[in-house]
């Protein structure tokens, strides 16, 4: 079930750039709304009150802002996987590739292995959710390092786009608070997915 108060944000915010394109800078990914990510971050805690979780985890940019107050919720320390243009090849890291569809273009991503290993369980979050190629990138790290994914945190997923779907069918506990379903770019409305 979605989280009301991000869904009603997201209505009164979020700009509908096309019917794949939903801008919502000015309180997620460039302006951010502290206050409503500790909400967020509170749902997730609950939501995953059973889990061993001992670790946040994301990465940069846009997802560090709800990570660190989340890793402030929780209490646990946060870590990000860095976009590298060039990989240390010293063996200090693990690495993946990501390809952004935004960006049109692939990233190696980097995660020290001073900062994850086979001890953590990892609660993996995120502002959206589409293809989910950075999500397997993220689980990919962590498979790397002998972490265990307890779950993933999506702030907004698009339901529309293969990923929350592909990572469902994997197995993976995935906790979106909202799922766009559709989106008008005429008249900017959003349908959200009742679960």
């Amino acid at each position: 079930m979605g989280m009301k108060a991000l869904e009603d944000r997201i209505r009164r915010d979020g700009i509908v750039k096309s019917d794949q394109v939903l801008k919502v800078d000015s309180f997620i990914n460039h302006q951010m709304d502290a206050q409503l990510f500790q909400q967020m971050a509170r749902r997730w805690k609950l939501d995953f009150a059973g889990a061993p979780i001992n670790k946040i985890m994301t990465i940069e940019a846009s997802g560090i802002g709800i990570a660190a107050v989340a890793g402030l919720v929780f209490g646990l320390p946060v870590v990000f996987a860095k976009k590298s243009q060039s990989i240390n090849l010293d063996g200090s890291v693990y690495t993946t590739k990501i390809h952004s569809f935004t960006h049109e273009r692939d990233y190696d991503v980097i995660v020290s292995k001073k900062y994850i290993g086979p001890d953590d369980h990892v609660l993996i979050v995120d502002d959206f959710l589409a293809n989910g190629c950075a999500m397997t990138g993220l689980i990919e790290l962590c498979e790397a390092a002998g972490a265990t994914v307890e779950g993933i945190g999506v702030a907004i997923e698009k339901g529309f786009q293969p990923g929350g779907a592909t990572l469902r069918e994997r197995g993976y506990r995935l906790d979106s608070l909202a799922i766009v379903d559709a989106m008008d770019p005429v008249t900017g409305e959003i349908a959200f997915r009742k679960e």
